[in-house]
């Protein structure tokens, strides 16, 4: 499997998600990012500990950290390996007395042990492919073509640039917080790269 090492680029809320909240990972050595709804406990837990906050009490991510670390083991790497019917899955890749053991995840809970553990995030190229978008002012340009006289539409000139107009429209539906637009959207995105 080919993955691509990612940070996290910001976390946002919207309360027209029922709660929901996305988390954005940009990868280290490109442009592409990747969002990932994820519940509001496992958005306190990364936040709080992106903002070195440390609660009175160990929250579930604190105390899996520390039962790692009093068995001898490390946390090598998280890895978001698969997205299957629009539900993005995870490995937490761990080191015990020698042996290296995979253990699935919520990406939302393998990134929150992450940040704990200050190691990599990975993302599959795979899922990158399917769910990443580019930035618009990184992406393919359109053509543009007079249609009713003065009027002008933007018009894709091939499938790859149709992708990368979904791709802005992505951005922008993130940017406004529609998630249920931008989950859309990524369907379609997963539509077009599927039909190769």
């Amino acid at each position: 499997m080919q993955k691509v090492q990612c940070e996290i680029l910001g976390l946002s809320s919207s309360p027209s998600t029922g709660g929901a909240y996305a988390i954005l990972l940009k990868e280290i050595e490109g442009v592409r990012r990747l969002p990932i709804i994820i519940g509001a406990f496992e958005a306190q837990a990364i936040a709080l500990e992106i903002e070195g906050i440390k609660p009175p009490r160990p929250l579930t991510h604190d105390l899996l950290k520390q039962i790692i670390d009093n068995l001898g083991g490390s946390v090598n790497e998280v890895i978001i390996n698969e997205l299957r019917e629009n539900t993005f899955y995870a490995k937490i890749v761990l080191d015990v007395s020698g042996l290296t053991n995979e253990i699935d995840a919520r990406p939302s809970d393998a990134i929150a042990l992450s940040v704990r553990t200050q190691t990599p995030i990975y993302v599959a190229e795979s899922v990158l492919e399917t769910a990443g978008f580019i930035p618009s002012e990184e992406g393919e340009k359109e053509t543009t073509k007079r249609i009713d006289g003065n009027e002008e539409q933007k018009v894709p000139r091939s499938k790859e640039a149709k992708i990368a107009s979904l791709q802005n429209k992505l951005r922008e539906a993130l940017d406004a917080e529609d998630y249920e637009r931008a989950a859309k959207i990524r369907d379609d995105i997963k539509k077009l790269t599927s039909n190769n």
